[in-house]
């Protein structure tokens, strides 16, 4: 008797914010650990060039998923592109300005004067105007000039840059192992930029006409995250394999701080991916006060939790 024929899994693109790193790394997890498959979706993850581009890309149609700061999607949002975030993972802003501890950059004030490197398309560069203005910056003093996220620490250490602004769990890792320096930060949220950092984006027509899609990729994305915490040697092995040359101790280390911007205040022991109405109106209102923007933005525009699953094992380490 011939067998059924079975169904063949979804082809899903998903794209990063940048480079395969400990961060981002839930999803090859939740690749290599079956999670997707389980879920009916065959799933390929691409390495993006900065939260900019991959909300462009995102709205673009160019992927299904990507993975961007919520300030990018706010003002991407604002300027036409049907964006909506539907499961925040850095719930709590991660990007800081970063300095060699030995360095004359003591202070935010000290940048004057200086070279600060910043990927364009990144969500620090976004955010940028922000710190300047929370920080009372005179930006004209501040050359700022675009590097590629891969070489901010060699940049930054081989005297290139004075400072360089970035996710502070992707470079500061880098300066302590690799180039065995001290490292200062110096956070945004200390000058006023309080906002929603990196989750998973959708196209809004992609959220209206295939829910399930949506609910399934999310509840596959968030296991990987969470197993890759819960086991994080085994996490880094199979990061591995879509970054061969990754030092393990960095790469501990990056995951290590990224855990730290899972929760806010606001979304204290709710599901990873669960994100707070206060946290996205405080994002809307830094992106008008420091960033230009003048669209008259609702929350609920930007966001949503429909996707998010509701058990008790989505709960992270609120640590």
């Amino acid at each position: 008797m011939a067998q059924p024929v079975q169904a063949a899994d979804r082809p899903v693109k998903m794209l990063l914010d940048w480079i395969h790193n400990g961060p981002n790394s839930g999803f090859v997890v939740a690749k290599e650990k079956g999670f997707y498959k389980e879920a009916g979706l065959d799933v390929s993850i691409e390495q993006g060039k900065g939260s900019g581009s991959t909300a462009q890309l995102i709205a673009s149609k160019v992927a299904d998923f990507g993975f961007s700061d919520g300030y990018v999607v706010t003002n991407g949002v604002a300027k036409g592109m049907d964006l909506k975030m539907v499961a925040g993972v850095f719930r709590r802003n991660p990007t800081a300005v970063i300095a060699l501890q030995k360095s004359s950059v003591t202070s935010a004030k000290d940048l004057e004067g200086k070279t600060i490197g910043i990927a364009t398309g990144a969500a620090q560069f976004q955010q940028w105007p922000a710190f300047v203005g929370g920080c009372k910056l005179d930006g004209s003093k501040i050359k700022v000039v675009n590097i590629d996220p891969a070489g901010y620490v060699a940049s930054m250490i081989a005297g290139q840059v004075d400072a360089v602004a970035g996710f502070a769990q992707g470079m500061v890792p880098g300066i302590e192992v690799r180039a065995n320096q001290d490292a200062r930060i110096m956070w945004y949220a200390d000058c006023g930029v309080n906002a929603v950092s990196n989750g998973i984006i959708a196209h809004s027509d992609l959220v209206k006409s295939d829910p399930a899609l949506v609910k399934s990729f999310v509840a596959a994305s968030l296991r990987g995250f969470l197993y890759g915490r819960a086991n994080p040697a085994e996490a880094i092995e199979i990061l591995k394999k879509y970054q061969p040359n990754l030092t393990p101790a960095i790469t501990n280390r990056e995951m290590s701080i990224s855990w730290t911007n899972w929760v806010t205040p606001n979304t204290a022991n709710k599901p990873l991916g669960w994100m707070s109405e206060q946290d996205w109106a405080s994002t809307i209102d830094v992106a008008k006060q420091f960033g230009g923007m003048t669209a008259d933005l609702k929350t609920a525009q930007l966001y949503t939790n429909e996707f998010v699953p509701t058990e008790a094992s989505f709960v992270p380490p609120q640590k």
